[in-house]
């Protein structure tokens, strides 16, 4: 490998932004083979030994995003202070430390279906702040036989803490005796909206499955199991409903 910038080496490992990292080196806390370094001097990180404060820099952990099945009853975190199981459960082991992985937004334990893990953090901040207003996909059965009037104030939002929630989609596919089931298409997620929403209009969720995100779809993908991302899925979670990118 060929000798590379300081700064720019320093900002690959995560450790801090290339301005922050040139300041360091103007501060003297950057060595290279237990030299001080310099602004604009360079290293090889195969070769050379370089330090921040006296700490040997690590690279970061190449990128991985990782689709997974999330099963109910499991949390959506890296850890939980009770005990209860998490998403990183699931991991395989090589996959679960040192990787960073941490989940791209949640589903709550009562819910089920996609959700991303990922140790990129552009990604996650472009699939999660609600400025992308990127759409997701749920299948939901609820109590009873919503009407039509029903299901249109869900389509055009409820007032939830105070404030409507956001226009979506809404389809009824199917129905039984005591349950319907409904697909909703949605850029907003505010925390149990749809379940609150549910509650709202008198019809509660019996079982909620995140099938979509953006155009990239679960699939066949067995509960509880995970696999990484594939090249050409990458372009389907920034696509709208006709293929087009999101803005």
């Amino acid at each position: 490998m060929e000798p590379q910038r300081l700064q720019k080496l320093i900002a690959r490992a995560g450790l801090a932004s290339r301005r922050q990292a040139e300041e360091w080196l103007r501060q003297g806390r950057v060595s290279v083979n237990g030299t001080t370094a310099g602004l604009g001097d360079r290293a090889d990180p195969a070769s050379d030994r370089i330090t921040v404060d006296g700490r040997p820099l690590v690279e970061a952990a190449a990128p991985l995003t990782l689709m997974l099945h999330k099963p109910t009853a499991v949390i959506s975190s890296c850890r939980d202070p009770g005990g209860r199981p998490t998403v990183m459960d699931l991991l395989p082991p090589a996959w679960r430390r040192g990787r960073g992985l941490h989940p791209v937004g949640r589903l709550d334990a009562d819910s089920r279906g996609l959700l991303l893990l990922s140790n990129d953090g552009d990604l996650t901040l472009r699939l999660t702040h609600p400025r992308h207003g990127h759409r997701k996909t749920y299948r939901v059965w609820v109590e009873g036989h919503p009407d039509a009037a029903c299901l249109k104030r869900w389509r055009d939002g409820v007032v939830l803490d105070g404030r409507r929630t956001l226009p979506l989609d809404l389809e009824r596919l199917e129905q039984r005796r005591s349950a319907t089931l409904l697909e909703l298409r949605m850029g907003e997620g505010r925390n149990r909206q749809i379940r609150r929403t549910a509650d709202l209009l008198g019809h509660p969720v019996l079982d909620l499955l995140r099938t979509g995100i953006g155009r990239l779809q679960l699939g066949d993908l067995p509960e509880g199991r995970c696999r990484p991302l594939r090249p050409g899925e990458w372009p389907l979670l920034f696509a709208g409903p006709e293929g087009r990118g999101e803005i």
